[in-house]
């Protein structure tokens, strides 16, 4: 049975901004759909999602029923670049979700992982994300850390907030940066226009530090190398929009019209370094380019050394 909501408007905002942004669990599509079937109420009367609140407002709503999402293992082919009985490095391909959720319950890495590690993973994030230490975008390429044990993920979680599990990406990006290397610095949070996206702002952020590092300029191009400091969604995706420098082929940050019939961003984790939870050894990783993203550096190459001839 549904669970009802009611709660008392303690701002002057709009109704579906409000509730969004004040109970857990709910989505502003779902907020959304209540509105348009007409079944959110203001002091007893159906609203519209632009009603404008006031303190003391009495809001009323059904809870969605919870959805159950079981992950369940599946034979999905894994390209598994180290494992020993604590950690996995796995280099992810593009378009594959790393956990599941609504929309997305099946076809995911972790998915793949249970089959694979035959349910010998960690624990700590729960049954949706067992071993999940980080995740990248789905359409992102490259790596990330699996724990098969509590112990390991405890201790690499740990090293990601101290900074000590450091993360290399590669960016294609629009534009020439003039400058050889740089660092941007911007709090990030949730679009209100738009609550899949984030954006650099002030409101509900949280501080994002970024360094890029430029490894080649093709004109139109850049190459760059980008060091996280810090692990916010989709960060170096908005921090380079916000400089003025788009990834090229993202859809939801980058520019309309693209030059590369691109099925995601230009966006590769390609190094990964980190302390071994039980032996303390320092270990390296590093993944290749995907096949589209060095495609593309090739036909910029050639394209720059045909304008020199």
């Amino acid at each position: 049975m549904s669970d009802a909501v009611r709660l008392t408007a303690e701002s002057c905002e709009r109704c579906d901004k409000y509730i969004a942004e004040n109970v857990e669990g709910v989505s502003r599509s779902y907020v959304k759909r209540l509105f348009d079937e007409g079944k959110i109420f203001v002091n007893g009367k159906a609203k519209n999602a632009s009603y404008k609140l006031k303190p003391g407002d009495v809001i009323e709503f059904e809870m969605p029923e919870p959805q159950e999402i079981e992950a369940k293992p599946e034979d999905i082919p894994l390209d598994i670049v180290y494992e020993d009985d604590d950690v996995m490095v796995i280099n992810k391909p593009r378009g594959m979700v790393v956990h599941p959720a609504p929309g997305s319950e099946t076809g995911t890495l972790v998915n793949a992982v249970l089959f694979h590690a035959k349910g010998h993973l960690s624990g700590i994030n729960g049954a949706l994300r067992p071993g999940i230490v980080h995740r990248i975008d789905k359409d992102t390429t490259g790596l990330l850390c699996v724990a098969k044990t509590n112990e390991a993920h405890a201790a690499l979680s740990a090293q990601l907030s101290d900074r000590t599990l450091s993360r290399e990406y590669f960016a294609l990006v629009h534009g020439n940066i003039k400058e050889d290397e740089g660092k941007v610095e911007a709090s990030i949070g949730r679009d209100n226009a738009d609550r899949k996206k984030m954006c650099v702002t002030d409101k509900n952020a949280r501080d994002a530090v970024t360094d890029f590092f430029v490894e080649e300029r093709f004109g139109k191009y850049t190459l760059v190398r980008c060091k996280l400091r810090t692990g916010r969604t989709h960060q170096i995706r908005v921090h380079m929009k916000y400089i003025g420098h788009p990834i090229v082929g993202d859809k939801t940050y980058g520019v309309k019209k693209e030059e590369f019939n691109l099925a995601g961003q230009l966006l590769h984790a390609g190094k990964i370094g980190f302390i071994h939870p039980r032996t303390k050894e320092q270990m390296r990783f590093e993944a290749p380019l995907p096949e589209d993203f060095a495609r593309v550096l090739e036909i910029l190459r050639n394209s720059n050394s045909s304008a020199l001839k």
